[in-house]
C-alpha cells in the first residue's frame, strides 16, 4: 500500500467486522452509519441530536456546496466543521453522482464532467483535480475520488466505459490529493455495475494504484436488493481486510443488516430524514406510517423502550396530528427518531460482532422486523 493505514480491524464474527478509523476530527467507530447533511445541514435535525443519537461520522456533499455558498468561500470561513458547528468526522463524496443524477445538461469527457447548475444554469467544469481541490477547501477528512455512476440497468459497454473512465480518474484523484494535510484520507470507488467480472477488474486495479479505504459504488440505483447483496459478495473480499470498506448510498436497516454480514464497514443514506419528512418512522418493529388514521387516538409512544426520548415519550396520536397538519415539528421529530434508530442498530451491530453473537443479533433483530408494530388500540 503506498498510502498510510488509519484503520484498526478490533474483531470479526464471520464476514462482519468491528473496527475504529481515525481521522483528524476524531475516532469512527464501525460499522458505522453517516447521516447526510448534504448542503451543509441535517435537514430538520440539529447537530446536537445527531451527536446524542451516537453518530460519528456525517456526509457533505461537493457538488451542492461548490455551488452554493462555495468552496473558496467556505474554506475562508474555517472550514465544514468550523462553518457548519459539526465539528466532528465528515466524509464529502466526490459530486460526480449528483452531476449524473441532478443535471440535464452535462457532457462527459476524459477531462472532466461539464454541466449546468441547477441553481441558476451557470455552466461548471468538475474534473477529477477539481473535485479534489474542492474536498479540500472544505476540510473533510475523508475525500472520495471523481468516478462515473450509471444506473442501473444498464448495458456492459456503457458499464465497462465508466469503469475503466472511473479507474483513470482514481489515478488522477490521488495525485491531486497528494499535498492534503497528514491524517485525511482519500477513498478509490469500485464501479462496474451488476457485472462481477467488471467489479473484479475495478476493485483489483484500485487496490494497485492504492488508497486508505474503498468505496463500493454504482449500487442501490435501480436493481434489486439481490442484485446489489451479490455485488457486495463479489467485491468486498476482493478489497484488502485492513482498509476501511464503504458502501455508498445505502439503505434501509434490512440492507444495512445484509451488507455488515458481508463485510461492509461504513454507509451513507438520505433515507432516515426523507422518510421522516413523508410520516415515516424506522423503529425495531419495522416502518410505521404515522399518517394512517390508526394512530389518530392512540396515547402510546412509538416505543416505549426506545432509549430516544422522541420515541419514548411522545404519543402517537400527537405525531399523527403533526404530520397530517404539515407542522415542520413532525418531520423535526421523526428524522431525529429515524437517525437514533439507525444508530442504535448500529451499536447494537458493533456489539454483536464484538461479542461473538452477530448471528443471534440478526436473528433477534430480523424478528422484531417480522412481527410488526404492536396492535392497534
Amino acid at each position: 500500500m503506498s498510502l498510510p493505514n488509519h484503520f484498526d480491524l478490533l474483531a470479526t464474527d464471520g464476514a462482519a467486522r468491528t473496527g475504529h478509523l481515525t481521522t483528524p476530527h476524531g475516532v469512527v467507530r464501525t460499522p458505522a452509519f453517516m447521516p447526510c447533511g448534504t448542503a451543509g445541514a441535517m435537514k430538520g435535525v440539529h447537530w446536537r441530536e445527531v451527536r446524542d443519537a451516537g453518530a460519528d461520522i456525517v456526509l457533505g456533499n461537493t457538488y451542492h456546496l461548490m455551488l452554493r455558498p462555495g468552496a473558496e468561500r467556505i474554506a475562508a470561513l474555517g472550514g465544514l466543521q468550523s462553518f457548519t458547528g459539526w465539528n466532528g468526522p465528515m466524509l464529502t463524496d466526490s459530486g460526480g453522482f449528483q452531476v449524473m443524477s441532478l443535471s440535464d445538461l452535462r457532457k462527459v469527457s476524459e477531462r472532466a464532467v461539464t454541466f449546468r447548475s441547477h441553481i441558476d444554469g451557470a455552466k461548471v467544469e468538475l474534473s477529477p483535480e477539481r473535485s479534489i481541490e474542492v474536498q479540500r477547501l472544505l476540510g473533510s477528512d475523508i475525500a472520495m475520488q471523481m468516478d462515473e455512476c450509471v444506473r442501473l440497468p444498464a448495458g456492459r459497454d456503457d458499464i465497462e466505459r465508466a469503469m475503466r473512465l472511473s479507474l483513470r480518474w482514481a489515478e488522477r484523484s490521488k495525485r491531486a490529493f497528494e499535498s492534503a494535510p497528514e491524517g485525511c484520507m482519500l477513498f478509490g470507488i469500485v464501479q462496474g455495475g451488476d457485472i462481477a467480472e467488471m467489479r473484479h477488474i475495478n476493485a483489483r486495479e484500485l487496490v494497485e494504484i492504492g488508497f486508505h479505504g474503498y468505496a463500493i459504488g454504482g449500487l442501490a440505483v435501480g436493481e434489486p436488493q439481490a442484485v446489489m447483496l451479490a455485488m457486495i459478495e463479489e467485491t468486498a473480499p476482493a478489497l484488502p481486510a485492513d482498509r476501511p470498506r464503504y458502501l455508498m448510498g445505502v439503505g434501509t436497516p434490512e440492507d444495512l443488516l445484509e451488507a455488515v454480514t458481508r463485510g461492509i464497514d461504513m454507509f451513507d443514506c438520505v433515507m432516515p430524514t426523507r422518510n421522516g419528512r413523508h410520516g415515516m418512522a424506522f423503529t425495531r418493529f419495522g416502518q410505521i406510517n404515522l399518517r394512517n388514521a390508526r394512530h389518530a387516538d392512540d396515547p402510546r409512544p412509538l416505543d416505549e423502550e426506545s432509549e430516544w426520548p422522541s420515541a419514548r415519550n411522545i404519543s402517537r396520536a400527537y405525531l399523527h396530528h403533526l404530520v397530517r397538519s404539515g407542522e415542520t415539528l413532525g418531520a423535526m421529530l421523526l428524522s431525529e427518531i429515524n437517525i437514533a434508530y439507525y444508530q442504535h442498530l448500529m451499536r447494537g451491530m458493533r456489539d454483536a460482532i464484538t461479542a461473538g453473537t452477530f448471528e443471534t443479533f440478526q436473528k433477534q433483530t430480523r424478528a422484531g422486523w417480522a412481527r410488526g408494530d404492536i396492535a392497534p388500540r
